[in-house]
């Protein structure tokens, strides 16, 4: 079965501007990797959790902000399938949020692959809100088609 992951996708507007907030990764695969390597904040679904929940407690996880669990307030997205067979739900919600970390989770792995040795990063180590040209760029390709349905969506 096919792993699932859901997300939240905030948005602002400044100077009537759309702008979409995004995650950069962190560790060493992604250091200084830019266009192509940012993605919306969200996280593997567990065992009985559904996807809404799961994309709330993932933003609150990765980056500390806790958002209501009103769902009318959230724009839903719907589901693509990405590469790798994963299954992503995102949920999108206009959020005037200041753009920092209000806390880190880190991740442990072995690195380099094979070496038994162990380090411990960030799970993402820069977050932002950017243009809509700017976000097309720098988003993973296939979480693309989640911008294209906001804007879908917001028009």
């Amino acid at each position: 079965m096919a792993k699932t992951g859901a997300g939240i996708l905030m948005y602002k507007f400044e100077n009537r501007e759309l702008r979409i907030f995004l995650v950069h990764l962190g560790g060493p695969y992604y250091k200084n990797k830019d266009f192509g390597y940012w993605m919306i904040p969200k996280g593997e679904v567990e065992n009985g959790e559904d996807d809404f929940t799961c994309a709330l407690r993932e933003l609150e996880e990765e980056i500390g902000l806790k958002l209501s669990n009103d769902s009318k307030q959230y724009i839903d997205l719907g589901e693509i399938k990405q590469k790798g067979g994963k299954l992503v739900h995102i949920f999108a919600i206009q959020y005037n949020f200041g753009g920092f970390f209000m806390k880190q989770s880190f991740i442990e792995i072995e690195y380099p692959k094979g070496s038994g040795k162990k380090i411990k990063f960030p799970e993402v180590d820069e977050l932002g809100f950017f243009s809509l040209d700017e976000a097309r760029k720098k988003i993973l390709k296939s979480q693309e088609e989640f911008i294209d349905r906001l804007v879908g969506r917001l028009n």
